[in-house]
């Protein structure tokens, strides 16, 4: 019982560790699994047994280590079936003929380089118990990992699966997936029988049973598709029998000679691609593995690694060149095969540092090796090294190599970035509008303020008529790398279900004709606010108007994301909170020359003028009997507008010694108030990254609060040119 409870206790400690660092990994733009890698190295003796050497004896004894090896096995066991689950031939439909030809090149020069890597490798770090034929085959095949589930994860979090270059790299990730693991399997049976010809047997019975996997056993779970589809539901019979069959599928493999983890991913491979089937078997399967089981393996992995084996110059020497080796090997061979097949330089650069991707999978390979001693601890820990280094390198320098501008090019999207541009060269730049919508359903009142800002009512004559267009933008947000719902085809799936959410709430929209200004745009993202302000400065944004909500752990209504985008985002930055008054007739700009209210007034001179029915009230309030004029600029601007709009603008100075209850008294007998960021409506910045916000919450109507960013955004350039030169003058 006493090995139980400590079980348990490690078990605990490995869960909230793995979660803590992952998070933390995850705040630098890395997949959360390397930090649960990590977390599981942090564990062993290469940092936890170094400082606390007794503690860790205590806590994690020889005599648990079997006990964890139990529930990592298991939990490989499902995470390969989710692996070959998620393994849609969807996958293999785009470019295969250059996807098969990169791939191969891809597995063939890094499996090559691993060859003669061992030649150099197993004088040194190896004993005469290995065979030089199994430590070679297992040297390459480390080699030539390239880990598909990280891979794919990255694709979708970049945005990347609906451009050629996601669409590539997914094709050659998925043949050498298959590829690779074919491989593997050899790689083993060598290593179990001795020699290649004693391997032969195993590799036949393991072909086989694969050609009775794809045939016999896919018959019979196309059967268990169909009864699913009759029930509407996964019940917990059909369930039962389906990790029975994993687990059945893993015994035979292991009987066959190969390893457990093959009839894992042979089962997932050989499932019906049913959708429905497929969504609601991984999401009732990869919570418990990825959560409880995964990061045991990690634990238990780097309970046997041991960075401290590496004590000596030339061992160090050895890792980087293993290292330099998988990096070369995978990179060149990919980008070179690219080039050859027609791919442009920085395409084939981006695949190239796409496929050097290793991730899990590698982690895999090695316990697999290490298991079967095939490879020491040393040379064990040198390629777990190699894996995080690999791993950690990809996201920036596929950010360096294949910039976000240049993915938006790439993209081929409906009503997109590329409909809103649909303005010829010789006409003036679009004003844009750029609307964060969280929840297309409860936000309508944001995207009409929006659509109000934009464009003039029917009827509305101007100088001349100008472009304007507002992006509605929902970014769907992904906690967890391996969640079936980051696969790029189920993120697909959302993406195209938030678009006609989108368009639904458009095509409420008044009046009609404004419609034809509005163009969704939707992404995938791990972290809302940097994701706004990247695409606002990408689509060279006028306005980010975004509607606010009560963060999880505060009643400010500036913090949380809102906050964030006001302090980050490199434009100006309008938040609204919507009271449900749906009329735009009466404004309300409490003015107090800065460059905040500047923006709330301008703001409102652009709604004045876009709605003929609409009256302006401009508050500037004063104390101690003092009576200011507004400013000459602001007179000028006002002397500048169309009689039409001049003649529903008040100036009102009121006297008051509380400058917030005075607006607060006012807005009573408003629709919409626009306020600055300043520190007379007390919303202004605070310290401690804190607002106050009592404006925000006593104000008798909706309110916008205005944070300027640019001295040089002209918000009237585009409709009335008189204005706009005033408003620069205003600024200045």
């Amino acid at each position: 019982m006493h090995i139980v409870i400590l079980v348990l206790v490690e078990v605990l400690i490995v869960i909230g560790l793995s979660r803590l660092v992952g998070l933390g990994f995850r705040s630098i733009k890395q997949p959360l699994v390397i930090g649960e890698i990590v977390a599981g190295i942090m564990l062993g003796p290469s940092l936890f047994g170094l400082v606390a050497p007794h503690l860790a004896v205590t806590l994690f004894p020889p005599e648990t280590i079997p006990f964890l090896n139990v529930l990592s096995q298991v939990g490989l066991i499902f995470f390969m079936f989710l692996i070959g689950l998620e393994l849609n031939p969807k996958y293999l439909s785009g470019q295969l003929e250059v996807a098969v030809l990169t791939s191969h090149v891809s597995i063939l020069v890094p499996f090559s380089l691993g060859t003669l890597l061992a030649v150099i490798l197993y004088p040194l770090v190896s004993n005469a118990s290995v065979s030089f034929t199994a430590f070679t085959l297992f040297l390459g095949a480390a080699m030539s990992i390239t880990a598909f589930p990280v891979l794919a994860r990255i694709i979708t979090e970049k945005n990347l699966q609906g451009t050629r270059l996601g669409t590539l790299a997914l094709t050659c990730a998925a043949v050498d997936d298959v590829t690779a693991w074919c491989l593997l399997a050899v790689a083993i049976a060598v290593a179990r029988t001795g020699d290649f010809g004693g391997a032969i047997p195993t590799i036949i019975a393991s072909i086989v049973y694969i050609g009775l996997m794809l045939t016999v056993g896919r018959w019979f779970l196309k059967g268990l598709a169909k009864h699913y589809l009759r029930a509407g539901r996964l019940s917990q019979l059909l369930l039962a029998g389906i990790y029975m069959g994993v687990v059945a599928s893993a015994l035979i493999t292991e009987l066959i000679g190969i390893h457990l983890i093959f009839g894992a991913f042979l089962l997932g491979a050989a499932m019906p691609k049913n959708e429905d089937l497929v969504r609601e078997l991984a999401v009732k399967t990869e919570d418990f593995v990825l959560i409880f089981l995964l990061p045991i393996f990690f634990a238990y992995s780097g309970l046997k690694t041991q960075i401290g084996l590496l004590n000596r110059p030339e061992l160090w020497f050895l890792c980087a060149l293993v290292l330099g080796v998988a990096i070369a090997g995978k990179y060149v061979g990919t980008y070179v095969a690219a080039r050859v097949s027609g791919i442009s330089k920085r395409e084939a650069s981006a695949l190239g540092w796409l496929m050097n991707t290793r991730g899990l999978t590698e982690l895999i390979v090695l316990n697999i090796g290490l298991e079967l001693k095939v490879i020491s601890p040393l040379i064990f820990t040198m390629l777990v090294i190699m894996a995080l280094v690999t791993t950690f390198m990809t996201s920036p320098l596929l950010e360096w190599t294949y910039p976000k501008k240049l993915i938006r090019l790439d993209v081929i999207e409906p009503q997109s970035e590329a409909d809103t541009s649909a303005v010829s060269e010789t006409s003036p730049r679009p004003y844009r509008i750029l609307v964060p919508v969280a929840n297309p359903s409860t936000q309508k009142g944001l995207v009409q303020l929006a659509v109000a800002l934009a464009q003039p009512a029917v009827g509305i004559a101007l100088n001349y008529r100008y472009p304007a267009v507002v992006n509605p933008l929902s970014l769907i947000e992904f906690q967890e790398d391996y969640a079936f719902e980051s696969t790029p085809v189920e993120a697909d799936r959302l993406i195209a279900q938030r678009r006609h959410q989108l368009e639904e709430l458009i095509n409420t929209l008044e009046p009609p004709e404004t419609r034809s200004c509005v163009h969704p745009i939707v992404r995938i993202s791990s972290n809302v606010a940097r994701e706004t302000a990247q695409i606002a400065t990408l689509e060279q944004v006028d306005l980010i108007v975004v509607g606010w909500h009560r963060p999880a752990f505060s009643s400010n209504r500036l913090g949380g994301r809102v906050g964030q985008m006001l302090t980050t985002a490199p434009v100006d930055v309008a938040v609204f909170i919507d009271k449900g008054k749906e009329r735009l007739e009466s404004l309300l700009v409490p003015y107090s020359a800065n460059i905040h209210d500047d923006l709330a007034l301008i703001l409102a001179l652009r709604l004045l003028i876009n709605r003929e029915t609409c009256m302006l009230q401009i508050l500037q309030i004063v104390a101690n009997n003092t009576k200011e004029e507004l400013s000459y600029e602001l007179h000028t601007m006002m002397e500048q507008l169309p009689t039409s709009v001049r003649d529903r603008i008040e100036i009102k100075i009121v006297e008051a010694a509380e400058p917030i209850q005075a607006v607060i008294q006012a807005s009573e007998a408003v629709d919409l108030t626009i306020a600055g960021t300043s520190r007379a409506w007390g919303i202004e910045r605070q310290t401690l990254g804190r607002y106050t916000d009592q404006l925000a919450i006593q104000c008798r109507s909706s309110l916008l609060i205005t944070r300027r960013y640019s001295q040089v955004t002209a918000h009237l350039a585009s409709m009335l040119p008189e204005v706009s030169s005033q408003e620069q003058t205003l600024r200045s």
